[in-house]
């Protein structure tokens, strides 16, 4: 047997978001959230697109939504670069997704808490060795938490994750070593096995029970992660390689700025497709700070038209 990756946004909505994704979906989160409790009896996916009811605010993509046990929404976002501001489009996607539960003219009492489950395929936090992490509002010195949980950040760091699978010991241990393992897999491990709600997962992950779209739509999603990886080392050695010709200062910022602008133009050929050379100019004309701006937005992009609308609000 052959399995797909979590890794891609195709692979984790299939696994965890498909029509027969509930019970996969309910374990995953007892696991990360709730140490293996069954706290979570229930749940139900929603539309992870959160648009902005305010004129200004970014729209929002999520791998995952869901209302759970307790009326409090989940967000998952599986990502697999790390790319510039990413903790802080974290906090973002949380704090918009909690602030637009509310309708117009809706009370504040209306606010239900928020958990931003986020996964990464790098390390994010150096200072600690735990793969799952989970952050809440505390006082500073005395480390009592808020009144209430309102919005609670869980992290599930897969690089930290080294445990064999005769080592595993718990239910997040044993979907941490699926996350990370399961295409290397070639059936389904005894001990995963015999975890009705993993069972399943493997046997949606499984390519054989994919359709040829499926499967084409996967290939897609693999190969433009591959592409935006090449083309973020491809950017860091231009900028490098740049900078040391210059041997100045101002050389190293234009080495810099020109490998930002060829990562962010190849980027974009493989999200949106090729632009035009009146587009390519937009964009080598913009600021420095614009620039980055453009960088941390790329991957919110979906079309050409999103792309020409978001270079006119830098006009």
């Amino acid at each position: 047997m052959q399995f797909i990756s979590a890794k891609t946004d195709f692979g984790f909505k299939k696994i965890f978001a498909s029509p027969q994704s509930k019970e996969v979906l309910i374990s995953f989160l007892n696991a990360m959230l709730y140490d293996g409790e069954s706290t979570i009896e229930d749940l139900e996916i929603i539309d992870p697109y959160a648009a902005p009811s305010v004129t200004g605010l970014k729209d929002t993509y999520l791998d995952v939504k869901a209302k759970i046990t307790g009326n409090k929404t989940v967000i998952i976002e599986m990502q697999v670069l790390n790319v510039a501001a990413f903790t802080k489009r974290v906090v973002y996607n949380a704090a918009k997704t909690y602030a637009t539960q509310l309708k117009p003219r809706e009370g504040y009492s209306k606010l239900n808490p928020l958990i931003a489950l986020t996964i990464t395929d790098f390390i994010l936090f150096e200072n600690t060795e735990k793969f799952l992490t989970h952050f809440v509002f505390q006082e500073i010195e005395e480390k009592f938490e808020y009144v209430e949980r309102e919005i609670e950040l869980v992290f599930v760091e897969l690089p930290k994750f080294t445990k064999e699978l005769e080592e595993i010991e718990n239910l997040s241990q044993s979907w941490a070593y699926f996350l990370k393992n399961s295409p290397q897999l070639e059936e389904v491990p005894e001990v995963l096995a015999s975890i009705p709600a993993m069972q399943t997962a493997f046997e949606i992950a499984n390519k054989a029970n994919l359709s040829l779209k499926e499967l084409e739509e996967l290939e897609k999603r693999e190969m433009f992660v591959e592409d935006q990886r090449g083309a973020i080392i491809k950017g860091i050695e231009l900028g490098i390689t740049q900078g040391r010709l210059e041997g100045r200062i101002e050389g190293r910022i234009e080495g810099r700025i020109e490998g930002q602008l060829e990562l962010i133009l190849r980027v974009i050929a493989r999200r949106i497709g090729e632009i035009s050379p009146e587009i390519q100019t937009s964009i080598r004309q913009l600021r420095g700070d614009q620039l980055e701006n453009l960088a941390e937005a790329i991957f919110d992009l979906g079309s050409v038209e999103d792309l020409l609308s978001w270079l006119q609000g830098c006009v």
